[in-house]
């Protein structure tokens, strides 16, 4: 089933953090990835030659070109106003690189990446589950400390009921069933463990992303992060 998923990835994992670092305000959205191409940015912040003066001193980027001789306006997120946007084409380094290189090799596509307080989002699409879980490994062997923020099947986006993936709604029904929630307990979280054959560790932060999850969820009233079991 098609499956898009949401990272968070700190900048100093993917590039920018310098630029971040320098010009607390600085956003910046990449606005089309084709192949070995620098990209083309939008970026914005206090004004464009403080900006310009961040990505030039920042030793992961280099400006390629300054696309835009006039200034773009678009709406901030707290929808209160407008703020300036300019287009650079960047080159990013080693980091931004591999990662392009991860996703395109299992078979996923970058549909969006945004960066904004020192944080990039990053929006992936796959067309396969099973390619998304070896891109995920891999992310974590290569140290990217992603944070996976939602995760969802195209299919059944607009039916879908819950924020948990499978494996979570799985093991917290088997949790369920196996009398775990009652008073008192009628199963202990290493009991539980064997008959899910997962470590007694990970099925504890299993169940701890499960309520995280579920309490988001209720309170917001709508779906909310949904991490990945690996």
């Amino acid at each position: 089933m098609t499956t898009v998923v949401e990272l968070e990835i700190p900048a100093d994992r993917l590039g920018a953090a310098q630029t971040f670092d320098r010009v607390p305000t600085f956003e910046c959205q990449i606005g089309g990835m084709i192949g070995d191409s620098p990209p083309l940015v939008w970026v914005s912040g206090p004004n464009r030659r403080r900006v310009r003066d961040a990505l030039e001193a920042d030793p992961s980027l280099t400006i390629i070109a300054s696309l835009t001789g006039s200034n773009q306006h678009t709406e901030t997120n707290d929808g209160l106003g407008e703020r300036e946007q300019w287009l650079f084409r960047l080159e990013f380094g080693d980091e931004l690189k591999l990662f392009e290189q991860i996703v395109a090799e299992n078979a996923g596509a970058i549909l969006t990446a945004c960066g904004q307080n020192g944080t990039w989002s990053v929006k992936l699409l796959f067309h396969d589950r099973s390619a998304l879980s070896e891109c995920y490994a891999l992310f974590e062997q290569y140290d990217y400390a992603v944070e996976v923020t939602r995760l969802t099947g195209i299919d059944d986006f607009e039916s879908a009921r819950t924020p948990l993936t499978q494996t979570q709604y799985e093991t917290i029904c088997t949790a369920y069933d196996l009398g775990y929630f009652d008073i008192p307990r009628e199963i202990t979280l290493k009991e539980l463990a064997g008959e899910l054959d997962v470590s007694h560790q990970a099925l504890s932060e299993r169940l701890r992303r499960c309520h995280a999850a579920l309490v988001s969820a209720e309170l917001t009233d709508g779906m909310q992060p949904t991490p990945i079991d690996l």
